[in-house]
């Protein structure tokens, strides 16, 4: 039986060309058996990537949110409601839109795109400002987190 070949990702526009690198699914050890089950059984928590035209698009939004949220990290200003109005300022749903405190001094964030693509999620902090783009997950619960498993 024929493995299906990993997608293979061009650079996108701003992006510098980077060798690609496979993944664990793809590589020949993925045929031994694991002796620990962990990651069999939790792999409807890991997000799906994104890839192609829909990988340079989500590179595309995690810019626009990143530049959103950056006037609010410099300034210290890590109060959830802000960070929300910042992102609903992009045009995006309030109801779409989740932020939450996350530690101290962080606001954490998901935001439903309910399109390809259909989940940004990230952290912004006094170092940084963190985003990804992805497909959902695995189980179908769109871009929540799921719970559960065995």
């Amino acid at each position: 039986m024929t493995q299906p070949s990993a997608p293979v990702d061009s650079p996108c526009p701003g992006e510098s060309a980077k060798p690609s690198v496979p993944s664990a699914t793809a590589s020949a050890s993925s045929t031994v058996p694991p002796t620990d089950h962990y990651a069999e059984n939790h792999g409807f928590r890991v997000p799906i990537p994104l890839h192609g035209q829909s990988r340079c698009d989500g590179l595309a939004v995690v810019s626009r949110v990143t530049k959103a949220l950056e006037p609010l990290r410099r300034r210290g200003d890590f109060v959830p409601d802000h960070a929300h109005d910042a992102l609903t300022g992009l045009g995006y749903s309030a109801a779409k839109v989740q932020t939450y405190e996350d530690g101290p001094t962080g606001v954490g964030f998901l935001i439903d795109l309910g399109a390809s693509p259909w989940c940004v999620e990230g952290t912004m902090s006094r170092d940084a400002t963190k985003a990804d783009a992805f497909a959902g997950y695995p189980d179908g619960s769109a871009c929540q987190p799921p719970k559960g498993g065995h």
